[in-house]
């Protein structure tokens, strides 16, 4: 049965803990997934979390650690000393290791380098010198690699020498005597070919690869591309030298998309609900202050129509529709646009022809939305030259508000820019100052 995290459960287990029921909570547990721990023990402090870890068995500590987001595992951390972080991190692949060690002070880092297993020791030195969001920094160091002068009989004797160090493998990757990647083998070819065969005649050597300094964005659109379990990374001289699973990279697109998300909604930092209030705050105050300043922005702009508005003050009831239908309109183009950037030549190959979509779009949608504008004005008001006014008014601002939303998020993405900017207040502002400037603009001229 799947386990549940639900209310009552958290309660019941809190009582457990309190009481320091070593032999119930052991019993609670048995059948509860590392993960599902993991979830349960966000609802605890440092101290009762590691009273709990400490009942369970070495590997499944070290993985629920591991499952940890980085704030919390990084405050939890400070509760244990050098020696036990050693021997949880000796239980985990060198990937996890390293991105564990960087998120310890430099004092408890070197402390726990020096008292890890050699082998395993080297490896994470050695991912410690790239960056978290490359290749390099993404990939472990845990691989089957076989020599291309081989036999098939050989490589399946170093995979079972190898195969305790390394969790999960798809495939062996060949390398020649120099570790330069020549090419990759599947089990299934290995299994089923004849052990005296050279295992150069059913190498696959048109694979796809990564270099270490790769973004790790990237790295991520190229698993999906192709749709591979893993990948493997070379250095400049062409040298095999890790490999990443899709595991690692379900994590890059999950911050990505937790990122965009956050953009989208005006928010310019990495902040959760139960972060401080200040954290928070911060957070969410540079684009509402952006918002503020459009806002004003706005109101001296509709004192320049002082005399518009002084004819005729019936045009101010229709500022709010012009406004939220023209930053309704922007966020829907510039939301297709990042969607679209997310897949590399999308967008820009055959530009014009998209935007002259856009454009064709943009027209139907203005026509049938002023129209509808126009006949329920008429049947509201009985005033036919306001009906006209507003109706093309909307017409104009749907119009100029999908441009807008459309070449927003490409001009981001050009300069370097996170384009999911352009999906929230970034382009309602804007939209908002170019609804007002069109709705004015046609009710001074038509007026």
């Amino acid at each position: 049965m799947q386990f549940e995290l639900t209310r009552e459960f958290v309660e019941h287990f809190r009582g457990l803990v309190e009481a320091r029921n070593a032999e119930a909570i052991r019993q609670v547990l048995d059948d509860v997934k590392p993960a599902d721990i993991s979830a349960l023990l966000y609802e605890f402090n440092s101290a009762d979390s590691k009273y709990v870890l400490d009942l369970l068995p070495l590997e499944v500590q070290a993985e629920i650690i591991n499952d940890l987001d980085e704030e919390t595992r990084t405050r939890f951390l400070k509760t244990y000393t050098a020696a036990e972080i050693v021997t949880l991190v000796n239980l985990l692949n060198s990937d996890d290791a390293a991105d564990l060690l960087n998120e310890l002070p430099v004092k408890t880092r070197e402390e726990v380098l020096s008292g890890m297993d050699a082998e395993l020791r080297a490896q994470v030195i050695d991912l410690l010198r790239f960056e978290e969001n490359v290749a390099g920094g993404l990939m472990a160091k845990e691989l089957i690699k076989v020599r291309h002068g081989w036999t098939v009989a050989q490589c399946l004797e170093e995979i079972r020498r190898q195969a305790e160090a390394v969790d999960k493998f798809y495939a062996v990757y060949v390398v020649d005597d120099h570790d330069r990647l020549v090419g990759r083998v599947s089990l299934k070819d290995l299994v089923l070919s004849d052990p005296a065969r050279p295992v150069a005649e059913i190498c696959e050597t048109d694979i796809v690869l990564v270099d270490t300094f790769l973004p790790d964005r990237e790295v991520a659109e190229i698993m999906r591309k192709y749709d591979l379990e893993s990948v493997p990374v070379v250095n400049v001289n062409g040298q095999l030298v890790g490999r990443i699973t899709i595991d690692d990279v379900v994590d890059v697109i999950t911050e990505q998309a937790e990122e965009e998300r956050q953009l989208m909604s005006g928010i310019s930092e990495d902040v959760q609900e139960e972060d401080s209030v200040w954290r928070n705050t911060r957070a969410r105050l540079p684009w509402l202050l952006i918002g503020i300043a459009g806002g004003l922005l706005n109101a001296k702009f509709m004192g320049f129509f002082e005399s518009e508005l002084a004819r005729v003050t019936a045009i101010a009831f229709f500022t709010p529709l012009i406004q939220a239908t023209g930053g309704n309109v922007g966020i829907q183009s510039s939301a297709l646009i990042v969607q679209s950037l997310a897949h590399p030549g999308f967008v820009y190959d055959g530009l014009i022809g998209r935007l002259t979509k856009v454009l064709v779009i943009a027209l139907l949608n203005g026509l049938f939305l002023s129209l509808l504008v126009y006949a329920a004005n008429i049947i509201l008001f009985q005033e036919w030259q306001l009906s006209f006014i507003v109706s093309v008014a909307l017409f104009s601002v749907v119009v100029f508000a999908s441009f807008v939303g459309t070449f927003t998020p490409l001009v981001l993405n050009k300069l370097g820019y996170n384009p999911a900017l352009a999906s929230g207040p970034f382009i309602t502002t804007i939209n908002d100052l170019l609804g007002l400037t069109v709705y004015f603009l046609t009710v001074h001229f038509l007026l």
